[in-house]
């Protein structure tokens, strides 16, 4: 919810036709958003599994005419997609995955259609690793270890994830011909909060007390992701 919402803030002027793309799609519930705003949209996963569970989700909400599922790897999302197609990218969660990130943004930057286009980021913090092994597991020597940390491992699915410091991200993203146009730090401290508030109960608070937070710069670097709104060099 706070990632779709601060893409919201940044979505491109309306024209007769709008598409995005949702690479790594999972189980297709942002895909679903989007449709509803009117855009025809594209799904991308190397999982058929997730392409399965998404496309149940979309015929299940009735948006089967705005929705195309493609099967591929993140990497190669140019070679699958035609050249300055999108006016709107996600890109949330699977740059954590890829031995090669600098490549996918580099493929990326050549499926958006024009400088107006917007690339929605969200990558793992560093920081929210360190924050998350001290403050969730209470693991000092994780959070010590996590200090320098370029990959951990993943704890619902095993196997490497990459963590991301703001210079990592804003230099594979020059390097990319993107532009950064806003920075947002996603789960602040919502991670973190003690039992006693309730969750369910609070969630319109604690969501509207993230939106805050995710914009002050003080907080971005420690957020458990870091999002980034990019537009493309392109067409400028």
């Amino acid at each position: 919810d706070l990632a779709f919402a601060n893409l919201q803030d940044f979505l491109p002027p309306e024209r007769q036709s709008r598409c995005a793309l949702d690479l790594g799609c999972g189980t297709g519930a942002v895909s679903i958003r989007l449709a509803r705003l009117g855009f025809d949209v594209t799904l991308v996963d190397a999982s058929s599994a997730m392409l399965e569970l998404a496309e149940q989700a979309v015929i299940r909400n009735g948006w089967s005419d705005k929705v195309t599922m493609k099967l591929g790897n993140a990497n190669d999302v140019a070679k699958i997609c035609s050249a300055r197609s999108f006016d709107v990218i996600l890109c949330h969660n699977v740059l954590e995955f890829v031995e090669d990130a600098e490549d996918v943004l580099r493929n990326v930057a050549r499926v958006m259609r024009d400088s107006s286009s917007i690339l929605s980021l969200l990558v793992r913090s560093q920081a929210g690793e360190v924050l998350k092994a001290a403050l969730q597991a209470g693991d000092l020597a994780a959070a010590e270890d996590n200090l320098t940390a370029e990959w951990g491992t993943e704890n619902l699915y095993g196997g490497k994830v990459r963590f991301f410091t703001p210079e990592t991200v804003e230099t594979m993203l020059r390097d990319a011909s993107l532009t950064v146009v806003a920075r947002r730090g996603v789960r602040v401290l919502s991670d973190y909060l003690p039992a006693k508030i309730s969750r369910s109960a609070e969630y319109d608070r604690i969501f509207a007390l993230e939106r805050k937070l995710g914009k002050r710069p003080e907080f971005f670097g420690m957020a458990r992701y870091m999002q980034y709104l990019v537009s493309s060099e392109q067409g400028k």
